[in-house]
């Protein structure tokens, strides 16, 4: 059995409630549907999808930030934030365990700008979330998917030489990508497609979604011994409503 999971950064989901989100939920039907950046507590949001479970992990500050899931599937366990009591005021971390993989949504903390949370970022934020992932593949196999915060490659950024000290492509944001790869998780959209100009997000500046000016910052990340589980992953460019793009994936085999 397949079933498509699909993950997207709607920059509040209360706008994105007045836009398209129905129109994208009907056409797409995913099994199960990840958010970032919900700007919302639960209670401030009347959304309910018949046949789906909801959880949601918001910060503290109301208007920032935050996670949800929405899942066909109902979960064995559900787990808010990373354990760890200065990351988890911000709701950037939700995981659903299954029977035979834990599913984890997760918005980085961006470094902003003039790399104010840089260090926070890749010195902290950063090395407490691997090991978070990493603690849960010893037990079994991870899916993680969200707004990453970094495009990791040359390739995966429209104009990387006029990007390196701006927060998302620094050399230290990247290299830590890098660690969760040597780590032995893998980027799925490049099992797939290693072409240029695939991005999942555009400024709302200068025309840059009209242009395809953009960065891939979205991801779904899966451990190496269930890569071959991943039927297709792909870029959902032609939905509108946010800054960013969702990126979708079919797994199959887990169920």
């Amino acid at each position: 059995m397949t079933k498509t999971l699909i993950s997207w950064n709607v920059n509040g989901i209360r706008a994105v409630l007045g836009k398209n989100f129905w129109e994208f939920f009907e056409e797409y039907q995913p099994d199960i549907l990840c958010l970032q950046e919900t700007k919302a507590q639960q209670d401030q949001v009347d959304i309910e999808i018949d046949g789906y479970y909801q959880y949601w992990n918001s910060a503290e500050k109301k208007g920032y930030s935050g996670t949800a899931i929405f899942t066909s599937v109902k979960p064995k366990d559900v787990r808010y934030g990373l354990g760890v009591e200065e990351h988890d005021n911000e709701g950037r971390v939700l995981t659903l365990e299954f029977d035979k993989f834990f599913l984890v949504t997760v918005y980085t903390p961006n470094s902003q700008t003039g790399l104010k949370r840089l260090d926070y970022r890749t010195k902290e934020w950063d090395k407490a979330f691997l090991s978070y992932v990493k603690k849960l593949d010893k037990s079994k196999p991870v899916v993680f998917c969200g707004d990453l915060n970094v495009a990791h490659k040359e390739i995966d950024i429209a104009n990387p030489a006029a990007n390196v000290k701006n927060a998302g492509f620094t050399p230290q944001e990247r290299a830590n990508f890098t660690k969760i790869v040597q780590s032995g998780f893998v980027d799925t959209f490049r099992i797939f497609n290693q072409d240029p100009q695939n991005y999942t997000w555009w400024s709302y500046r200068t025309r840059a979604r009209e242009r395809n000016v953009g960065w891939r910052i979205d991801y779904f990340c899966v451990s190496e011994r269930i890569q071959d589980r991943v039927a297709d992953a792909r870029i959902l460019s032609d939905v509108m409503g946010s800054d960013h793009c969702p990126v979708a994936i079919d797994l199959e085999k887990l169920w």
